[in-house]
């Protein structure tokens, strides 16, 4: 019997929660890999039951620096001592230890960029750190053969940086999901947020909306770094019984959660490339779900909605006039008979089977 050729699939996070690397692990398994996804375990992480193998580090550091390198450091011991024909990167924190891996051991590598990240809000302001992930990036990625990101501006511009041809592979949702159409009657209507709670996400700014829309509740369905602070806001604006926070929740738990939904958010500032370019997972899983959504002004957000016509795009993130794009969202009927029906066309088509086929594309050749 023909031996399966092993991939090594790592990212930083604990694996819960990651769509994203979820269905590629899922796609390579069902292309013949023998898959192991990498990731870390914290105290609170919830078990894992996936058809592939995983390995959750325990690490002594949560975040920052320290955090970074004994990460890396530990993959890299890890990924030397393990047999890998393929090793797969998730964004440039997890690029590091797979980069000399690969050197040392002769492996094929694949680096997946799940974002423009030095460009990401949070390092716009903390310029020493910002360059010393630009210096990283700069000396590994002219050197990658084999790339792919989540959308087109982000490729463009690793492309006119580097020199190295970025293909496109979106956070589009399995098909296996299906469409279905919210018909609440006389219940409170949902808003909703899913995705990281960090800064730039126009998360402020919609707890702040919530004094001016009536007949709602916002829920936000994740964590982050300043979901503390939001629920601080909550408290000191008495807006308690009208936002609520879910916590990180599993893929399963998220998928249930969607659906309900009148109004899904995708509100991110202009804050940076990595902002600016957003192809965010949760708009994907918004138009599988059925759910008309409310985003941002940005152009590959835009592009998305504009051309299935599946929701209202948000000029500003002053909390009145956010309050006021959501009332219309929710209340103007028409539209939303029209953005429902459009949903349905636009889940047809945007699907991670058809998706899949340009992952396929990159990773045949390692068979």
């Amino acid at each position: 019997m023909k031996r399966k050729k092993q991939i090594i699939v790592s990212v930083t996070n604990d694996l819960v929660a990651d769509n994203r690397v979820h269905k590629v692990c899922t796609s390579l398994e069902e292309m013949g890999f023998s898959v192991l996804l990498v990731g870390r375990k914290l105290k609170n992480s919830q078990p894992l039951d996936r058809s592939y193998k995983t390995h959750r580090m325990r690490l002594f550091f949560t975040k920052g620096a320290c955090f970074y390198a004994e990460y890396n450091f530990r993959l890299f011991l890890f990924l030397l001592f393990r047999k890998a024909d393929v090793l797969l990167a998730n964004d440039l924190d997890a690029l590091t230890a797979n980069y000399i891996a690969s050197k040392i051991k002769r492996s094929a590598l694949v680096y997946d960029s799940h974002e423009y990240f030095t460009e990401v809000p949070e390092l716009i302001d903390r310029p020493r750190i910002k360059h010393i992930w630009e210096w990283l990036e700069s000396k590994m990625l002219p050197n990658l053969k084999h790339c792919y990101t989540v959308c087109d501006s982000i490729a463009t511009v690793y492309n006119e940086k580097y020199g190295v041809p970025f293909q496109v592979v979106r956070n589009i949702p399995t098909s296996k999901n299906t469409v279905q159409l919210n018909k609440k009657e006389n219940q409170q209507k949902v808003i909703l947020y899913q995705g990281a709670v960090n800064i730039g996400r126009g998360l402020e700014q919609a707890i702040k909306a919530m004094h001016f829309i009536d007949g709602a509740q916002l829920v936000i369905a994740g964590d982050g770094d300043i979901k503390s602070q939001l629920e601080e806001l909550v408290h000191k604006k008495k807006l308690e019984n009208r936002v609520h926070f879910t916590g990180r929740l599993s893929i399963e738990e998220l998928a249930e959660l969607t659906p309900t939904a009148d109004l899904g958010l995708s509100i991110e500032e202009d804050l940076g490339l990595n902002y600016r370019f957003a192809l965010p997972n949760k708009l994907f899983d918004y138009i599988r779900a059925g759910v008309p959504m409310l985003i941002s002004d940005l152009p590959e957000m835009k592009a998305i909605v504009e051309k299935y016509n599946i929701g209202a795009i948000s000029n500003s993130h002053d909390p009145k006039e956010l309050a006021n794009a959501i009332n219309e969202a929710l209340d103007n009927s028409d539209k939303r008979e029209s953005w429902k029906t459009n949903l349905v066309k636009a889940s047809k088509e945007l699907t991670w089977e058809n998706e899949a086929e340009v992952l396929k594309g990159i990773f045949a050749e390692f068979l």
